[in-house]
């Protein structure tokens, strides 16, 4: 899941200081967990903007805001209420409203929230980031504990030395990355795999923008086969 909160309301108020008539577009997966685009948050916008004298021509939640023809297809409820609107204000994550932009030539968009970090829910309310998307997974040999994202100084050998008590040096409140690889490798027989010296990461597979057409590599795979 992609996890965002709310920017400040000063923030958002500083991207729509010349915008009167606006619109209000979130996002009923990733932003409605992490109530920072679901319905309920959208119509606290909606009143904090009519407060501060907008006038907020209507809205509507996407799912997700990030498909692009999807995204296409449902802003057209909006068709008219757009012809007006001075600026569009995206309540999805940075990829969300990249897309909304992409069907919104004419309008400014503007993000009122903070993409964080792709993570997992812990609980309700509770989020944890798991995965940096890097692009070669490491957690074949790490017993399925990311040594990219759950170690402060992304480590491919590991431990530093740093940690006390279990706790990472960098972020005290974290628990040590290598200690966790560490113990789940031998809860799962697999020790060995701390011994072999693994390559500096190869950050040219973070190339971006990335891209990936399942089409394409379908007629690869069938070249090869």
């Amino acid at each position: 899941m992609i996890v965002s909160e709310n920017k400040s309301t000063q923030e958002i108020l500083g991207f729509l200081k010349d915008a009167q008539k606006v619109i209000i577009v979130g996002c009923n997966e990733c932003a409605a967990t992490c109530k920072s685009g679901g319905e309920e948050e959208v119509l606290k916008m909606k009143e904090v903007l009519e407060n501060e004298g907008k006038t907020v021509l209507g809205y509507t939640l996407l799912a997700p805001a990030c498909n692009l023809l999807k995204s296409k297809k449902d802003l057209k409820v909006l068709k008219e209420e757009l012809k007006e609107a001075d600026a569009v204000l995206s309540m999805a994550c940075g990829d969300g409203t990249q897309t909304i932009v992409k069907n919104l030539k004419k309008v400014p968009v503007y993000p009122a929230n903070n993409t964080m970090f792709i993570g997992e829910t812990k609980r309700v309310g509770e989020f944890e980031e798991s995965c940096k998307a890097c692009g070669e997974c490491e957690l074949g040999w790490t017993g399925g504990i990311c040594p990219i994202t759950m170690c402060a100084k992304g480590l491919m050998n590991g431990a530093c030395g740093g940690a006390k008590n279990g706790k990472c040096e960098i972020s005290p409140d974290n628990e040590c990355a290598w200690i966790m690889i560490y113990n789940r490798l031998k809860d799962i027989n697999q020790l060995e795999n701390m011994v072999a010296i693994r390559p500096m990461k190869d950050y040219s597979k973070q190339n971006n923008p990335r891209h990936l057409n399942l089409k394409e590599k379908e007629k690869e795979a069938s070249a090869e086969a």
